[in-house]
């Protein structure tokens, strides 16, 4: 096994005092769990594209021995966690795509809007600052910039089924936010962006063959940074995977949501309104079929 320090060095950047004492703490969760460490290590030295990207995407061995992923995760389950979703993106893309996929650097794209006047797109990438949260995330842009994006990742469920679990979900954190959101609302005909970001993490769920979604709820968020200083909360994870169509599960820490969005009939749908649902319900379309197009090349 590649020596511990030499490892951290990887993950840190020792010229920067606070990752230095992250260091420190990491060495010592390190040794305290050695013989989960070193089997977890020997899982990304099993085959060539597992130790290619492990080589050039150490974080997977600090995932483990943060209390990130979910609340109470055991360093056990984390472990467990990690192996599971590798494995999973090994079964079902094509060599070397699981490695793509998994860099920092790499990404992609799954949608692109039809727009001219702006750069709008989806992508699917591990992002290297969100890996508190999961091991992939499919991100929205807006040219440069991340509009939302939601992480997560792949493990079975309690009754062994392949399925996708979210870790979180994050929106823009630019000066100008509010008319960004407002000009991509309007050109998504009403549809709230966040609801479009979940949209499209279904279709990549579904393209990923898994059978369930499960959605971390605000009891099982990893951290508590989603709460603001009077207690209340930023983003109410619970209440918006109600809206989605989801259901409280035995586990209070996360919420089953469905593989497909609930869709209205235009019978139930107000006269008044019935011409922009219809571009809607046709941009969602677009977005379904651009989607499982562009898996369906990367998939086996």
């Amino acid at each position: 096994m590649e020596n511990l320090i030499t490892l951290g060095k990887r993950i840190y950047d020792t010229g920067n005092p606070r990752e230095v004492h992250r260091l420190i703490v990491f060495l010592g969760r390190a040794i305290l769990h050695y013989g989960e460490i070193k089997r977890l290590y020997s899982f990304f030295m099993k085959n060539k594209e597992l130790e290619e990207l492990f080589r050039i995407n150490p974080f997977p061995i600090e995932q483990a021995t943060r209390a990130f992923f979910y609340n109470k995760a055991t360093f056990t389950e984390r472990c467990n966690l990690i192996e599971n979703h590798f494995d999973y993106m090994q079964t079902v893309l094509q060599p070397d795509w699981t490695k793509k996929l998994s860099s920092t650097k790499e990404a992609y794209k799954i949608w692109q809007s039809a727009e001219t006047d702006i750069d709008w797109n989806a992508q699917l990438k591990f992002n290297g600052g969100q890996r508190k949260e999961g091991l992939m995330s499919v991100i929205m842009y807006l040219g440069v910039y991340p509009i939302y994006q939601i992480m997560f990742w792949f493990n079975t469920d309690k009754n062994g089924e392949p399925s996708m679990w979210i870790g979180a979900m994050q929106g823009p954190n630019l000066d100008n936010s509010r008319e960004i959101i407002k000009d991509i609302t309007k050109r998504s005909f009403r549809y709230r962006t966040k609801n479009l970001i979940l949209y499209m993490t279904m279709a990549v769920a579904r393209a990923f063959k898994v059978k369930h979604i499960y959605a971390v709820s605000n009891e099982g968020y990893y951290a508590n940074n989603h709460v603001r200083k009077d207690r209340k909360l930023k983003t109410d994870f619970g209440e918006f995977w109600l809206e989605a169509g989801g259901r409280v599960t035995d586990d209070f820490r996360f919420y089953e949501i469905p593989l497909i969005e609930p869709r209205k009939t235009m019978e139930e749908v107000p006269t008044r309104k019935r011409a922009v649902y219809r571009k809607r319900f046709a941009f969602q379309d677009d977005v379904d079929r651009q989607i499982a197009s562009n898996m369906e090349k990367i998939l086996k």
